[in-house]
């Protein structure tokens, strides 16, 4: 046998052993080969001279590690090594472990080029040759097995397994080293393409065995005696950390692997916050703001500790090598997306010179060996290329994408934490004089921080977008020379004009805000004064008013929608116009249109073009807005801080322990990281200084104090005081004297400018304060009282009768569970302020500081409080209390008094000491006290405040249960429908057709037929467009190639045009379609805006009309944030958000729909992977739209207690600091960021999930295109190069578009829930305006004399309630003054909105002048009584307005009804007199003088009949006197119903009516009603004097010197009682101390 090997062209002879030829010559398959001049099996040379057999060698390890990981596999182990519980697949724990993934990739990737150049190669050859490509294949099967068997021995922590790994790299080294050294031998070079990949191979298999050294190096699992030990990291021992990115392997982090339990699951049981868990420590907010803080002190030089640090820098240092990896990524994935464009134009070349294929002939070991540009015009070959590269593309894109999202959210976190600890340390002077405002602050947290984010998002960008310009150009100019670059100028020159659009869409948003605000303060009151609007027939007046605001709004929205439709309309009418200015110059200067596959090419390079500019405008914008934000937090870090505690003591440098007194309770400690980092660096307050005490008797002492809030104007002066231990101190003084000013400087909020305050030992930091204003947190009543103190049962109780808390907490729904606070329910202010003085008396603290703590409540509570809480709970305690107060009366209990006079101390000691010492300050408190007690008089009289305040609580509360109820009923009824867990899985995941059909409707069905048309047209036409180009591209082809075929069969196209030479034919009707699609972009974009725009005018004017025309009891049952939710967030969405929604939903379902209806058309075998790719598709977006709706909701509800929590914190700083709880509001603060942060973690995760996998799914449909067009040309079938370019083009769009369409129809999803929300309103009842009588048949004068009949009257609120009168019968003589009274409850009201027909009168009738008021028309019958209410409802505008909305009165009825009402020189004073600006809620008038207004307001619509519902309720007793005077004579000829609950204001009725549970039981003149002592009117007037008589005994001694018994109390205890007489003898006694003392 001999061999001979030649080089080049010459053949390789041989003479071999025909038998052995012979034998083989039947098999079709054989492993060398059986040509028949060739023996593949002879060694005569030495066996590794035969190629064969070297390839044969290189399936040896391979088959060796199949063999041997197989069985270890497939029996399997779980963790029992790992003791620690820990999440499964996620302890990545073997050293260079992300280096293995990555060369494994490689390698896989290699072995798929070996086995396309052996696949193609063994094409050459005469019969097949396995050895080309089989180990190829096999090698392909091994680099996968190892790569799964290395993660199982990974997590289960079995490092001597990978022995096998480590031997199997070795034997792969060997045998590819062998196989190199042999085409080195025999001349193979770099040329050849096999000689490349086997180099590839070497070096791979190489660096793969270096890391498996490496491991039994770090870990010594085999070979050593000590093996390493690990321990998994703290987060992954940790079981709530449920955010694994960071710790799962390569490939899971690349396609969201580990996230498909929680989106699977989501299908069968909403995403709950429990199921989110904790973030990993590296992304906590504390762990950023410790990086971030420290990048940023970094800065601060010694030489100059003054010079403010740089945020830029400091987020560079801190977070800048995340950004720039981001950047790496977004280079790789920008370079990659050429490869579809390159692919594109090298498939549709090869398909269109297939037959023309020249191959050259290197043969060597008797196979043909290629170049690699030989592999590289293989279609297969390319097909498979641009799939491999889409999908690393799309990987590296969203890895970018990712890592720009967590940094974003990490830096956000960190400076949120920064902001807080400096809202924490800010000058109280800064927020008291305006510098800081809450706004400010609030804006910082809610905007500031978010553009920082979201610039941080588009950051890459600024830097890839130049990047990929460039390289887009520089392609196009190598496909179609320098015509390409006149059409991508257009594309750049057309980029500022977006910017232009985009800034231009920023201003219109600004002043489209304006107005929304305008139009939700005008809501808001109308909503708030409802009641006074329906029984005054204003409710058309204001509701036009409303739709005036309405109709600017909508001006405004009306620009913004234009700019919309112009930005949509560039974005998709750029590409065409560059296309169309491209071929038109191509076809000038070259006379003749392009080829195919440059055509195609340029399609795809101008798609990928417009997509970086598009989005310029916005980086830029975002670069601006980052910059102003960046501006402002830096002027905010830079503003004064109070001063620390150090100056209170002496100069004692603050011991560091100091800092250690709190640990922080989160265990967010970096084990990498120094101890520095632990969670007591977290800027603990030093704490108030120890110090020698002189004297422990005084509690604080201040001496020489001289103190400022900020400006040099010192604001307490001269002040030197002790305060006793354990005792109570009083600070008096007049209004704006210092008082509270002193209590804060004690606790250090003033800046010092002189002095001291000493703290004894062991009061140094155990103070609780109460502030004047109180202040609530955000959360249940308990929690509020015991601010972060351990429960303590018995000690709860008592605080809450001491602060009469208990008859408030039993009208809540849960009871001190409900939570109040700005979120919460709101509570009056003397409820708030009980609620504070609990906190400050449950604090087991030495001090406690209460200022002003009566200010809001009435003289019962203010006893009762003074008796129970401070005398009795606080004293018996022996605490210090420092009371600041205006109620002289208690000086008596006072053991220390501070008399204050213009910022300095007036006096100073106990109450005989001022009595003794100075008698005129003694004499003028006595007068002041006097004073008070007339209060008390008038006080006493009527229902306390409190009652009324509880009242107000009750009838909140009623008819937020009734409507809970109502929810209740409806979720019963969904669940009766919706019975087991699968049918409500079925409902989460249903898209809301309904709902969506509803918003279109409401757009008018000639807009939904415009859109539905227009769109529908438009995408014909672009589809029309590059169908024409390509047949004109084929039609040149087909000239140069005489073989191919001229008909070209589509399903479009029913027959051909006959070709023009020089494809002037096709040129013009390239233009018009080019020029028609343009025109048709503009007018989809605007229909869609416009359709919006529509929809959401009639659904707001039609909620509007509903909810102002809905009955009274549908205010009582709705809670009034939940309408004015309708008219803002909900309102809001429907105008802004869904049209932008719609238009991006519909084009790209409409680009995904056309894309694969044209690859169908042109390779209709493409529809056979297209089924199993739609169910892959359905599956994905069903699980998705569920999970992501559900990780939304969390976003949102988290947001909300974060911002709420820093505003809380602004506003309650004088308390936090005084309470010496900065630590635990910090922790708090990071709590509520870390959650928010976690829900918007999972949400771009689940975001990235998608997308990935749509990227996936669409380059397996490029993939399947390109194939199917392959097989189509190789079987012959008639396609042209440019139908098969037109199809590749299409099939790269639908990767762009396939996730849009997902995540469009999530949003779509959300959004309707507004659309929804406001539907479910529009089904509420109108009330019956109509009425059975004409306007016509009602006499003009009606009501003329004023006489009602009011004939066994039932009335009830609601059909399902009981009735609240029953069976009534009464008679009012024209003129008559009727008065009603009753107990709380008893229907008093329920008659008042009887008259006006406000309520169901469901059997009997009231008849006013002989019409039965039911037969009326509403607007009639209300608009011809008048009612004073006892709320007074002033709403913003002018008096004018308030006074007469109707404009029908003249200024002097105007002008008399104000003199009626006292009022007319007050409104003489004021500037513009009628035209004089009333505030919203009146707020500029004090109460009494809005009262009087709204009588000013009934008189001047002198209607014959006036109704007082307890209109004196909430004035003081001089203005009700003038009230009652004025109604007397200016009422003297009206009927007058006044209903009371001061029965001392009907005395003088002509009739009392009083009512009992709904029933009218006594009826007659107040005289003789008194007479009968049993009578119910008598059991009133009775109850009320007494209480007269017992509160007057609680304060003027003298005035009770006349009483039959007189009981002397002190503390709870009886101390003497007796008859007044026999008592002042007794000289030493109680009483006749108190008697002297108070004459």
């Amino acid at each position: 046998m001999s061999y001979t090997f030649s080089m080049g062209e010459e053949q390789v002879q041989s003479v071999g052993d025909k038998s052995t030829c012979k034998l083989y010559s039947g098999m079709a398959l054989a492993f060398c080969g059986n040509e028949n001049d060739i023996n593949a099996y002879n060694v005569d040379y030495g066996v590794l001279n035969n190629g064969c057999f070297v390839d044969a060698l290189n399936l040896v390890p391979h088959v060796f590690l199949l063999f041997i990981t197989f069985p270890i596999l497939f029996i399997g182990w779980g963790s029992q090594s790992s003791k620690v519980q820990i999440h499964h697949n996620t302890w990545l724990h073997f050293p260079g472990h992300n280096m293995r993934w990555i060369l494994t990739f490689s390698l896989l990737f290699v072995h798929v080029c070996e086995f396309a150049e052996g696949i193609v190669s063994n094409k050459m050859m005469t019969t097949n040759h396995l050895h080309l490509f089989m180990p190829a294949f096999m090698g392909f099967i091994a680099a996968t097995t190892s790569v799964v068997y290395y993660h199982n021995i990974e997590t289960s922590n079995f490092p001597k397994l990978l022995l096998v790994l480590f031997i199997y790299w070795v034997l792969a080294f060997i045998t590819k080293t062998i196989k190199l050294w042999k085409f080195a031998e025999y001349s193979v070079g770099p040329q050849h393409l096999r000689f490349c990949i086997t180099a590839l191979l070497v070096i791979l298999y190489g660096l793969l065995m270096a890391v498996e050294i490496n491991v039994i190096r770090v870990r010594k699992y085999v070979f050593f005696a000590n093996p390493q030990k690990v321990k998994p990291p703290e987060d992954l021992q940790d079981l709530g950390v449920r955010f694994l990115q960071p710790f799962v392997n390569l490939l899971s982090k690349a396609t969201y692997w580990w996230m498909n339990p929680l989106i699977m699951g989501a299908h069968k049981r909403p995403i709950e916050l429990k199921k989110i868990g904790k973030l990993p420590i590296a992304m906590r907010a504390l762990t950023n703001y410790l990086r971030l803080k420290d990048a940023y002190e970094d800065q601060r030089t010694a030489e100059d500790p003054d010079r403010a640090p740089s945020i830029w820098r400091s987020m560079y240092r801190a977070f800048g090598r995340p950004i720039l990896l981001s950047s790496t990524f977004r280079y790789l994935a920008d370079l990659l997306g050429f490869a579809g464009p390159l692919c594109i134009s090298g498939i549709v070349k090869c398909l269109e010179s297939e037959n023309k294929t020249t191959v050259s002939k290197d043969i060597y070991f008797g196979v043909h060996f290629m170049s690699s540009t030989e592999l590289l015009q293989n279609s297969s070959v390319l097909a498979v290329l641009l799939f491999l590269a889409l999908i690393l593309q799309r990987t590296f894109l969203q890895a970018s994408y990712y890592v720009t999202i967590e940094t974003g959210i990490n830096s956000r976190g960190a400076l949120l934490a920064m902001i807080y600890n400096k809202i924490l340390r800010l000058s109280t002077s800064n927020m008291s004089m305006g510098e800081v405002t809450l706004g400010q602050i609030n804006n910082l947290v809610a905007i500031e921080t978010n553009q920082l984010m979201w610039f941080l998002f588009l950051c890459p960008n600024l830097w890839a977008m130049p990047v990929q310009i460039v390289m887009g150009v520089i392609l196009l100019y190598y496909l179609l020379g320098s015509s390409a670059l006149v059409g991508a100028s257009i594309i750049v020159l057309l980029a500022p004009v977006q910017y232009l659009i985009a800034t231009k869409l920023a201003d219109t948003q600004k002043i489209t805000l304006e107005h929304s605000t305008d139009r939700l303060k005008t809501t808001s009151e109308i909503l708030k004064g409802i009641k006074l609007l329906k029984l005054y027939a204003w409710e058309n007046i204001f509701c036009d008013s409303v739709e005036g605001t309405r109709a600017k709004e909508l001006t405004s929205l009306k620009t913004f929608a234009f700019y919309t439709s112009l930005s949509i309309f560039m974005n998709a009418a750029i590409p065409i116009a560059a296309v169309l200015v491209t071929f038109v110059m191509h076809h000038c200067i070259n006379e003749t249109g392009p080829s195919s596959s440059e055509a195609f090419a340029a399609l795809a390079l101008f798609h990928i073009l417009v997509t970086p500019l598009f989005l310029l405008s916005t980086v830029v914008r975002f670069a601006v807005k980052a910059l102003i934000s960046v501006q402002k937090l830096g002027e905010f870090l830079q503003s004064d801080e109070i001063g620390d505690d150090s100056w209170r003591n002496g100069d004692m440098p603050v011991p560091f322990e100091a800092g250690k007194k709190h640990m922080g309770t989160t265990k967010a400690i970096n084990r990498k990281q120094p101890i520095r980092y632990q969670m007591d660096s977290y800027e603990q307050p030093t704490r108030r200084q120890l110090r020698p005490s002189e004297t422990e008797d005084v509690a604080v002492k201040v001496i020489n104090g001289c103190f400022t809030w900020g400006s040099n104007l010192s604001t307490l002066s001269d002040i030197n005081i002790s305060i006793p231990t354990s005792q109570l101190t009083m600070i008096v003084g007049q209004v704006g004297c210092g008082k509270s000013s002193l209590l804060l400087a004690m606790l250090g909020e003033m800046q010092s400018m002189d002095g001291k305050v000493f703290w004894s030992n062991k009061n140094r930091y155990s103070v609780a304060y109460a502030a004047q204003k109180s202040w609530l947190l955000n959360a249940t009543v308990e929690e509020n009282i015991t601010f972060g103190s351990p429960f303590n049962k018995q000690r709860y109780k008592t605080v809450i009768d001491a602060c009469s808390l208990q008859p408030d907490i039993d009208l809540l729904p849960f009871g001190d569970q409900t939570e109040i606070g700005e979120r919460g329910i709101n509570l009056s202010g003397g409820q708030r302020q009980r609620i504070c003085v609990a906190r400050a008396l449950y604090q087991n603290t030495n001090i406690v500081f209460l200022d002003d703590p009566f200010s809001a409540l009435d003289i019962h509570l203010s006893d009762h409080l003074m008796q129970e809480g401070i005398l009795k709970f606080l004293q018996d305690d022996k605490r210090t209390v420092v009371l600041v107060t205006h109620k002289l009366q208690y000086l008596i209990h006072a053991d220390w008094i501070i008399a204050m006079k213009d910022g300095s101390v007036l006096r100073e000691g106990t109450l005989k000491d001022i009595q003794t010492h100075d008698i005129e300050l003694y004499d003028h408190w006595k007068t002041l006290m006097n004073r008070q007690d007339h209060g008390l008089e008038k006080d006493v009289q009527q229902d306390s405040q409190t009652t009324l305040e509880r009242k107000t609580l009750r009838r909140a509360f009623y008819s937020r249960e009734a409507k809970l109820d109502d929810e209740d009923e409806e979720e019963e009824e969904e669940e009766e429908e919706d019975d087991n867990l699968s049918t409500a899985t079925i409902r989460r995941s249903k898209i809301p057709w309904k709902v969506c059909w509803c918003y279109m409707s409401s757009g008018g069905f000639l807009m939904v037929f415009l859109m539905v048309s227009s769109k529908l047209l438009k995408h014909s036409v672009i589809v029309a467009i590059d169908y024409w180009l390509a047949f004109w591209t084929s039609s040149k082809t087909s000239q140069s190639r005489p073989d191919f075929t001229n008909v070209t069969v589509t399903n479009d196209t029913s027959s051909q045009p006959t070709l023009a030479p020089d494809g002037s034919y096709y040129l013009p009707v390239f233009i018009a379609l080019c020029a028609a699609g343009i025109a048709l972009c503009l007018i989809t974009s605007l229909t869609v805006e416009f359709l919006g725009l529509s929809a959401a005018t009639n659904l707001h004017h039609n909620l509007l009309n509903k909810i102002i025309h809905a009955p009274i009891r549908f205010f009582d049952i709705t809670p009034l944030g939940q309408i004015l939710n309708r008219f803002s967030a909900d309102t809001n969405i429907i105008d802004q958000h869904i049209p932008p929604t719609l238009e991006s939903l519909t084009r790209s379902t409409l680009l995904c729909l056309t894309a694969i209806g044209v690859i169908s058309s042109i390779t209709p075998i493409f529809l056979i992977a297209l089924v199993p790719l739609a169910v892959a598709f359905y599956f994905i977006q069903k699980y998705f739209r569920v999970a992501s709706k559900d990780l939304q909701d969390l976003d949102d509800s988290t947001q909300l207690p974060l911002l709420c929590h820093f505003s809380e914190t602004a506003e309650g700083l004088t308390t936090i600091r005084a309470f010496r709880h900065e630590a635990r509001f910090k922790q708090r603060m990071l709590e509520l960021t870390d959650t928010n942060n976690t829900a918007y973690l999972f949400l771009s995760a689940a975001n990235r999930w998608l997308e990935v996998r749509t990227d996936y799914l669409g380059a397996v449909i490029v993939l399947t295109a390109a194939g199917a067009s392959i097989w189509s040309s190789l079987y012959g079938l008639p396609s042209s190069g440019g139908l098969v370019g037109l199809g590749l083009t299409y099939a790269l769009t639908v990767t762009n578009y396939l996730n849009w369409v997902v995540r469009n129809l999530a949003d779509l999803e959300v959004q309707m829930a507004a659309v929804k929300k406001v539907n479910s309103f529009l089904g509420t009842e109108s009330e019956n305006y109509e009425g059975s009588m004409d306007t016509s048949q009602v006499p003009e004068n009606w009501p003329r004399n004023g006489e009602i009949k009011i004939q066994d009257l039932c009335v009830r609120y609601d059909p399902m309630l009981k009735p609240v009168l029953k069976h009534v019968n009464a008679f009012i003589q024209p003129g008559q003054k009727v008065g009603i009274c009753g107990r709380t409850g008893s229907g008093k009201s329920s008659l008042s909105l009887a008259f006006f027909n406000m309520v169901d009168i469901f059997e009997g009738k009231i008849v006013i002048d002989g019409i039965d008021i039911c037969k009326l028309p509403l607007h009639t019958l209300r608009s011809r009584l008048s009612i004073i209410l006892q709320d007074p409802v002033l709403f913003s505008g002018s008096i004018r307005f308030n006074l007469d909305p109707e404009k029908s009165c003249t200024d002097d009825r105007l002008w008399e009804a104000l003199e009626i009402a006292q009022l007319k020189n007050m409104v003489k004073a004021l500037p513009g007199g009628l035209d004089a600006v009333v505030t919203e809620g009146g707020e500029n008038f004090s109460v009494g003088q809005r009262q009087l207004f709204c009588l000013a307001r009934a008189f001047v619509r002198k209607s014959s009949i006036l109704i007082m519902d307890e209109a004196t309720a909430s004035i003081d007793m001089a203005t009700e006197n003038i009230l009652q005077k004025v109604v007397m004579t200016a009422f003297a000829d009206r009927t007058v119903v006044t209903i009371a609950h001061r029965v001392s204001s009907i005395l003088d009725a002509e009739q009392v009516m009083v009512f009992s549970s709904g029933i009218l039981v006594e009826s007659d003149s107040a005289s003789n009603l008194l007479k009968q002592e049993e009578s119910l009117f008598s059991v009133l007037r009775f109850s009320l004097g007494q209480r007269n008589i017992f509160c007057l005994c609680l304060h003027r001694v003298h005035t009770i010197l006349t009483a039959d018994l007189v009981i002397v109390m002190k503390r709870g205890n009886i101390m003497e009682s007796d008859k007044p007489e026999t008592l002042l003898e007794q000289e030493d006694g109680m009483f006749a101390s108190f008697v002297k003392a108070d004459m």
